[in-house]
């Protein structure tokens, strides 16, 4: 179950702890997200949590966050089944817009973002056989974070001084997936290392839906030098040819829901990936009452992408083609310094991203000597993209009186995108935008008690167009689609928190977000799309969150989320791409699309003498297809259960487990394609399932 765990405080976080801090360790978690410094769980005015290493890894397939996300209430992770568009995440409604990606969300991988400057991000590099935890964070304070107004999802491996130690595992399942990796750690202090290398392969639950990924992940460490502690990571992954089986009409799901869309093998659809990065980390202390961190990162990624775009589609001279391709270099520095001023500890930061990317997009198919479809033709776009994220930050805390913490912080933040057109056949569609904010955020903490908190906060929050948000215009031609703007949010929440024993513990929020400008697809077809502005919208909502230790053997754990998020004003969109004037009316009450209003997770572990039980109920409402509401992905509920047995041989330890997914062969759809303008909305999830695995740790 979820435990958010108590770690070594730095001197200037000890310091900062409020007189609560003689209450027993089990009842003061800690987390880092909210406020940049270990603090108490119960003193920070957001709603966070912490999933620890074991929860992530024991008994799963270790490769999909929708494993283990659905243990934090408010998130919404679906695997789409389809590894050449990754997973749908949303936090709070926030993302679920996204047809390939994660929006709305920063994301960070060992310090190291995970989300591109302009906003979007990707986790299919994340080796969730490495992780150490995971932290999340949802609400106002995801503000200080920049452009991102749902959350922030964070995820830190293993790196610590200590005995070797290493792992070989390997799972197998139904549909033809396995995988199978090798990892490691240690080091005498101050030094530390960490490895870990794996490959997942699937044939794919629907037809066409193949894939391949191999990860690797190493981490460094000098853990005290003059400097300070310093910490090095490489991370890279290659995902080779992955196939994309579109999205189903729900008259093709209700035939046969493994199918591909037919158009998916004609132009054989797929996408290849490759992704390296390099992070530095450097935090030490200055003084007693000043301390400092300070990370670095360079990466590259190459994406090309073949989609289902008819030629006659294509014939527009103005159109860009039906193969994407680009190179893309990104980096980035961010760096704070923190200090004891009295009664308060004081944060001061800076952050600047680059991305630059040369972009070509290519006819899908030639016609000499033969008609062939599926293949690369002829240059259709050719451009340079640049994305420069500059952002100032400063954030303050301070405990008001004995019992009484405040926490605020404001962000300035400015976007800039420049485009600049090299295949001028016709015409120079060279362009550039720039978006900029101040968000400031303030949460208040009431400590009613040694093991329980009430607190309220507020943020305002920014989420800009991503580069592929502004890509394209819902006309079709090239060039930055100009008229995008941010989506600019208030963010308000409520909440409890309790740790009544070392048995039982639970959260409680309640929050109301209000934003103006809302992204929203325009248009979407053949795995492109264009996006414009809402007017507004609203979301409603509360998270619940249980742990119990019933018994020495039993836990039980709980995650509700109820959201109600609806537009709150009117607004026009197309009825096909390509579109010059959108004349489809949306209704204000409509519910946002991809949006379950209810979801939720009960979790029963059993540890018996002679293996370890799980039972995982996961049930969630049904999800609108489109902005029109004029379908809807039905809701589910599935059961799974796992059994693992662990015991020794001599110096190695082995643990086998067998696990069964959606053991009563429910028949539902997993995931929703957004505003799909041939109604191909639909991507099925797989009836029930098997996976067994072996771990061998030495």
């Amino acid at each position: 179950m979820i435990r958010l765990r108590t770690s070594a405080l730095a001197p200037l976080a000890l310091a900062a702890l409020s007189a609560h801090a003689q209450t027993p360790a089990t009842l003061e978690p800690m987390v880092v997200t909210a406020t940049r410094s270990e603090r108490a769980q119960l003193d920070v005015p957001a709603s966070i949590d912490v999933l620890e290493r074991e929860e992530i890894r024991d008994m799963q397939w270790r490769v999909n966050l929708s494993e283990s996300l659905a243990l934090v209430p408010g998130v919404v992770a679906l695997n789409r089944q389809n590894y050449a568009q990754d997973l749908q995440i949303s936090i709070r409604g926030f993302g679920a817009r996204s047809t390939f990606g994660v929006r709305g969300i920063r994301l960070y991988l060992d310090g190291i973002p995970a989300t591109m400057p302009d906003g979007q991000g990707q986790v299919s590099h994340f080796p969730l056989s490495a992780v150490d935890r995971i932290e999340v964070l949802r609400g106002p304070f995801s503000a200080l974070y920049g452009n991102s107004s749902g959350g922030v999802i964070a995820m830190t491996t293993q790196l610590a001084p200590g005995p070797p130690e290493f792992e070989a595992a390997t799972a197998a399942g139904a549909y033809g997936t396995w995988r199978a990796g090798l990892s490691g750690t240690g080091g005498t202090a101050p030094y530390a290392y960490a490895f870990d290398a794996s490959r997942f392969s699937t044939e794919g639950y629907r037809d066409h839906s193949a894939a391949t990924r191999d990860v690797v992940n190493l981490r460094g460490g000098v853990l005290d030098t003059p400097l300070g502690r310093i910490r090095l990571s490489l991370n890279a992954v290659d995902m080779p040819d992955a196939q994309d089986p579109l999205g189903l009409t729900r008259a093709q799901w209700q035939t046969d829901p493994r199918q591909a869309s037919p158009q998916a093998l004609q132009f054989n659809t797929r996408k290849s990936t490759r992704q390296a990065q390099f992070g530095a980390e450097l935090s030490g202390n200055v003084a007693r009452d000043v301390s400092y961190h300070a990370v670095a990162w360079a990466g590259s990624r190459s994406v090309t992408q073949f989609q289902a775009i008819p030629v006659a589609v294509q014939a527009n001279p103005n159109h860009p083609g039906g193969i994407i391709d680009f190179d893309r270099d990104y980096g980035g520095v961010d760096a704070r310094l923190q200090w004891l001023v009295g009664p308060a500890l004081l944060t001061l930061g800076a952050t600047y991203e680059r991305l630059d990317e040369d972009r070509r997009g290519y006819e899908n198919f030639v016609t000499q000597p033969v008609p062939v479809l599926g293949v690369t033709g002829r240059l259709r776009r050719d451009e340079n993209n640049v994305v420069d994220s500059s952002d100032v930050y400063a954030q303050v805390e301070a405990e008001v009186a004995a019992r009484w913490r405040i926490v605020a912080g404001v962000r300035s933040s400015r976007v800039e995108f420049r485009d600049s057109d090299r295949y001028l056949s016709n015409g120079d569609d060279s362009g550039s935008a720039s978006f900029d904010a101040v968000n400031p955020t303030i949460g208040a903490v009431f400590r009613a008690g040694a093991a329980s908190s009430l607190y309220a906060s507020y943020g305002r929050g920014f989420e800009t167009p991503t580069l592929n948000e502004l890509a394209y215009r819902a006309d079709g031609s090239a060039g930055l689609n100009s008229s995008l703007v941010p989506a600019r949010s208030h963010n308000f929440e409520i909440g409890a928190k309790s740790a009544w024993s070392d048995s039982l513990r639970g959260t409680i929020a309640l929050f109301a977000v209000n934003t103006d400008d809302e992204i929203v697809v325009r248009s979407n077809a053949g795995g492109r799309s264009s996006f414009a502005n809402a007017s507004a919208t609203r979301r409603r909502g509360a998270e619940v969150s249980l742990g119990w230790d019933a018994l020495r053997e039993l836990s039980l754990q709980l995650a509700l989320t109820a959201l109600h998020a609806t537009y709150s004003e009117p607004f026009l969109i197309c009825a096909a791409a390509p579109c010059l004037q959108p004349t489809i009316p949306v209704s204000a009450g409509n519910r946002l699309p991809g949006v379950p209003a209810y979801s939720g997770l009960l979790a029963a572990n059993y540890r018996a003498p002679w293996a370890d039980l799980k039972l995982e109920w996961r049930a969630q409402s049904g999800l609108p297809v489109n902005d029109r509401n004029t379908d809807t992905a039905g809701g589910y509920g599935i059961l799974s259960a796992a059994l693992a047995r662990s015991f020794d041989a001599g110096e190695l330890k082995i643990r086998a487990f067998l696990r069964i997914d959606n053991l009563f062969d429910a028949r539902y759809i997993g995931s929703v394609i957004v505003n799909e303008a041939n109604g191909r909305y639909f991507e099925s999830a797989p009836g029930r399932a098997w996976l067994t695995g072996l771990d061998l740790r030495y």
